[in-house]
């Protein structure tokens, strides 16, 4: 156990000493490698332990942290006494508590850990990347493979009587190439990544597939014109394309803005907000998902929640804190970057689901638009939903077909406009792995979805 449970239990009776109504002690033991080759030669080998415990307490809907990186004793319950001091001055009045330990069902098997696996076969890996996407074309200049896996260990307990730990495991394997031509450079990108160990390159992706994609990417581009900027109807591809509803409504979604009334979609629950075509959902209990989770950072089981169901908002996603504004459990929707940040609601494995319109006929049902094969990031208003996303790969459609590569564009609008705008929904959903920031820091998030049409949206361009 990461923390002796007699202490856990005395930092947990002094946070509550002052008079707060509950308290939480997170406790955390991660191991971070990341190895990189440039051009097939070794640039970065590195691994970082994070160790540390966060504390909080509650008292009605005020919520105060603090952390320490020290898991002694004496550096325990100052933080705990740091709570306390700020929290309240009354004496306590919460009950006795008893701590009973959880076991968590694992949903995510690993076979190979990564931390274990040598280190110069997870660079043999790397060069392999490199060299698929090298032997592509001449015109690739520069390439680079990287491999990262996280070891996390976490400890959750609080003045309810929980106790619980897990382990998340997660390896992502990314290339990143370059194509020049004429002094003029394009990039392509290829990063799939899960909750599993070293056999993912044996069960999700070799490495010179993933080098190849990143390659071809780059070659699409470097031979790519420019759009024009205008208003187009747009078809999104499945996998990444689902960070338009990721960046676009998720957040607004989160209890993070609901509670505060910060959220264009606030007390909105039971209403149409979308068209009937789309359902989105976010299922933190996929096995093996990068975004999925056995428990929260607050101890609590992840859940499959179905967001909107056929254009009708049904459900938030809502940690304890926020739940407590808006009188509402927690969805299991609670996550950090680590104990250094105070966990608020955030997204796992976000996706629209899949609809009944063939891929052919969402293309031809397009007379002049734009065909997003791949999206990047992007960006997100959740009071206003105002949102815009790069488009890393793209195609003009003319007469219901798809035709020459355009780049430079980017996608800008508003939430809950585009949710109306969906108005075909193809049948393959995929997903592909992203970072997501907020204000509990960088974690792992899936975003997904099938092909859909968006009748129209602002395509910035030249």
């Amino acid at each position: 156990m990461l923390m002796n449970e007699t202490l856990i239990r005395e930092a947990l009776d002094v946070a509550l000493s002052s008079g707060a109504d509950f308290a939480e002690v997170f406790v955390e033991d991660t191991l971070n490698n990341t190895l990189q080759i440039v051009d097939e030669k070794v640039d970065t080998v590195s691994s970082v332990m994070i160790s540390g415990v966060g504390i909080r307490a509650y008292l009605g809907l005020r919520s105060v942290s603090a952390t320490s990186s020290d898991l002694g004793r004496n550096a325990v319950l100052a933080a705990a006494r740091n709570v306390a001091s700020i929290i309240g001055e009354g004496r306590r009045t919460a009950p006795e508590f008893r701590l009973s330990e959880r076991v968590n069902t694992n949903i995510h098997p690993i076979q190979v850990v990564p931390s274990s696996y040598p280190v110069g076969e997870k660079v043999d890996l790397a060069r392999r990347m490199c060299i698929a996407a090298r032997a592509s074309s001449s015109v690739i200049s520069q390439v680079s493979g990287t491999i990262q896996d996280v070891d996390r260990h976490i400890l959750v307990a609080n003045s309810e009587g929980l106790l619980t730990t897990d382990r998340q495991i997660r390896l992502r394997a990314a290339c990143s190439a370059v194509a020049t031509r004429g002094g003029e450079s394009q990039t392509g990108f290829c990063g799939p990544g899960r909750r599993m160990g070293m056999e993912f390159f044996d069960l999700v992706s070799s490495p010179e597939d993933i080098g190849r994609e990143a390659a071809r990417q780059a070659l699409v581009n470097i031979e790519a014109g420019y759009i024009d900027s205008g208003v187009y109807p747009v078809a999104i591809e499945n996998g990444f394309g689902g960070v338009i509803f990721h960046e676009s409504c998720g957040h607004s979604l989160e209890a993070t803005s609901v509670a505060y009334g910060t959220s264009e979609f606030c007390g909105k629950k039971g209403q149409v907000i979308a068209n009937e075509k789309v359902t989105a959902i976010d299922d933190g209990t996929i096995p093996n998902a990068w975004g999925s989770l056995n428990i929260d950072d607050e101890g609590t089981p992840t859940q499959r929640k179905v967001l909107i169901e056929k254009g009708v908002l049904k459900r938030y996603m809502v940690d304890r804190f926020n739940g407590r504004r808006m009188n509402e459990p927690s969805s299991g929707s609670a996550r950090r970057q680590s104990y250094a940040y105070t966990p608020t609601s955030r997204m796992t494995n976000t996706f629209i689901a899949a609809g009944d319109d063939s891929d052919a006929d969402i293309i031809a049902s397009i007379d002049r638009g734009l065909y997003c094969a791949k999206m990047g990031g992007g960006s997100v208003n959740p009071v206003t939903g105002e949102f815009n996303f790069a488009v890393t790969e793209a195609y003009m459609v003319e007469n219901g077909r798809i035709g020459k590569a355009v780049r430079g564009a980017s996608l800008i609008g508003r939430g809950s406009e585009i949710l109306f705008d969906i108005d075909m929904v193809g049948p393959d959903m995929q997903t592909e792995q992203g970072m997501c920031g907020s204000s509990s820091g960088s974690i792992p998030t899936d975003v997904g979805q099938p092909l859909i049409r968006v009748r129209k949206i602002t395509v910035g361009g030249r």
